[in-house]
Formats: C-alpha cells, sequence, structure tokens
C-alpha cells in the first residue's frame, strides 16, 4: 500500500469520526435516538380515579381489550418509531402517527389517552352512551394528537388487514368523533344517554364510518416495542348481528383504592356487565 493510499484512509477516518463526534454532541445518533424516544413514551402516567363509577371528560385512561383463546390482552398505544421522532424545537412525535396494540398493559405516555370533549362539555361532566367525544394522547412528548380514522381507499388503508386505518393525527375534527355503545345490542337503545360506566365492556364506534375500533390478533406488527396486534376501524358481528370480542373495549381507570394502581380489568365483576351497578342519569339523580 503506497503512502497516499494510506494518507487518503487516515483522513476518510478522520472525517467520520469528526462527524461521528459531532452528531453525538447533537444526540443524533441512532441509539441516542432510540434511548430518547423510550425514555419519554415509555414514562409512566397515573391513571384518572372514577368515584362514582362513571367516565367524565378529561378522564385519563387507557383502551384495553381483554383478548380471546387465541388473542392476548392489549391496549390501544402509539405505535412511534425514530421516523416518528422530532428532536427540535422539543422532543416529540410528528404527526401522523400509527397505533397499536401492545400487550404489555401499563399505563405510560405510549398507552395513555384523554376523553376530551367536542360539543363543549366542560371537563369533568359525564360521558353518555351515544355522545360525541375524543380520545387524545396526553400534552408534552405524545403532542396530544388525536385519534382518528377515515374510509378506506385503495391508497389509504391498513397495511395488513387492508381494512379502515385508524392513526393519531394533530387536531380535532369530525373524523376523529367517536362515540360509545352499549355491548348488548338489544340494550343500546333504552341505555343512549345514560352514563357509561369505567371499566366495563363497550363497543367504541367512529361516527363518521360507523365502524367500530377493533385489535386484529391475527395481524402481527413487528414494531420497536415487540409483536403487537393491529388496530383497525371494523365491525366483527357474529350470527346473531352482535360485535364480536374483537370490538369490545374497557375504558380502563385507575383503582379506587387511591394508589393509583390500573383497576383490575381482569376481575369477574370487570368484566360481567351484568355484575355491574347501573348508573343513572344526571336528570334521574336530579
Amino acid at each position: 500500500m503506497t503512502s497516499y493510499a494510506v494518507c487518503t484512509m487516515c483522513v476518510s477516518f478522520q472525517d467520520a469520526m469528526k462527524e461521528y463526534l459531532e452528531k453525538k454532541e447533537r444526540g443524533e445518533l441512532c441509539a441516542q435516538r432510540v434511548d430518547l424516544l423510550k425514555q419519554n413514551i415509555l414514562e409512566p402516567v397515573t391513571l384518572s380515579m372514577s368515584k362514582d363509577g362513571g367516565l367524565h371528560f378529561g378522564d385519563v385512561v387507557m383502551l384495553v381489550n381483554v383478548g380471546s383463546e387465541n388473542r392476548e390482552c392489549s391496549t390501544v398505544s402509539i405505535n412511534a418509531d425514530l421516523n416518528s421522532l422530532r428532536t427540535n424545537p422539543s422532543p416529540g412525535i410528528r404527526a401522523p402517527c400509527g397505533v397499536a396494540a401492545t400487550r404489555s398493559v401499563h399505563p405510560c405516555t405510549r398507552t395513555a389517552f384523554i376523553i376530551s370533549s367536542v360539543d363543549g362539555s366542560p371537563d369533568g361532566s359525564t360521558l353518555n352512551f351515544d355522545q360525541n367525544f375524543a380520545l387524545r394522547s396526553s400534552s408534552g412528548f405524545a403532542m396530544g394528537l388525536y385519534l382518528t380514522s377515515d374510509l378506506r381507499s385503495f391508497q389509504k388503508c391498513a397495511k395488513k388487514s387492508r381494512l379502515q386505518e385508524v392513526n393519531l393525527d394533530d387536531g380535532v375534527s369530525f373524523l376523529s368523533w367517536w362515540k360509545v355503545e352499549h355491548v348488548d345490542p338489544q340494550q343500546r337503545l333504552e341505555s343512549e344517554g345514560l352514563p357509561v360506566p369505567a371499566n366495563m365492556k363497550v363497543v367504541i364506534k367512529h361516527r363518521k364510518t360507523n365502524q367500530a375500533l377493533a385489535v386484529l390478533g391475527d395481524h402481527i406488527l413487528r414494531t420497536m416495542y415487540g409483536k403487537e396486534y393491529e388496530v383497525k376501524a371494523h365491525t366483527f358481528l357474529d350470527s346473531h348481528r352482535a360485535e364480536q370480542d374483537n370490538n369490545h373495549w374497557i375504558l380502563c381507570t385507575a383503582d379506587t383504592g387511591g394508589e393509583g394502581r390500573v383497576f383490575p380489568y381482569h376481575s369477574p365483576s370487570a368484566l360481567d356487565n351484568n355484575n355491574r351497578p347501573s348508573l343513572k342519569s344526571e336528570s334521574d339523580q336530579n
């Protein structure tokens, strides 16, 4: 090897080392970006506690699907990767951002959503069946993005299942309006307008398309956080025209014990809607 070639290699190595050190100083190395993302998005969050057994605007909840024989318990989560990460002017998530269902059911920035009003209802007021509302990620690193969906098309649909896509986007609009329906279709008419109980199986439907939020156990996504389920908007009906367990969700709050623990949604009382006390509307209480 000639001395010229050796000098060229030395210069190239020095340039590469200089570029590496500059990126490290700015926090732009891949490993640094991964650490920044996971440190922020997995930060623990305290869920709201329901003192009256119902859900209210402003509550911080998790959307939990208890699973089935071939699908584990999971919760809707922000599927942010390095392409979703922004560092300037402050660390956060870029919109739009995908969602998935993680089997790690722990309240953190990634899994916590805020029940938000779209009709002027103040924070603290009761969320009722069939009332329009939005689901928003926490502020700060999660950027307060809204769970959004729209009619599927050839260009815009789920990557795996090709069904109606669900993602997070900035700004509230008609595409981010949802409603809660009773899990039993035969009780929906009489429950309309009544308060939605916390920690009870319900169906969450997209207002514009009338498709129910669903988790797909047979469509696995490989994410930075492991293997997770695809979350889409699609109503799965059984032979009795009732939604299947893919569409059953628990808006999970903290345990009323006061320690901020997640409500024991796996207990029989949480899964059996017949064991839940009925909630009267505000007008009935007055």
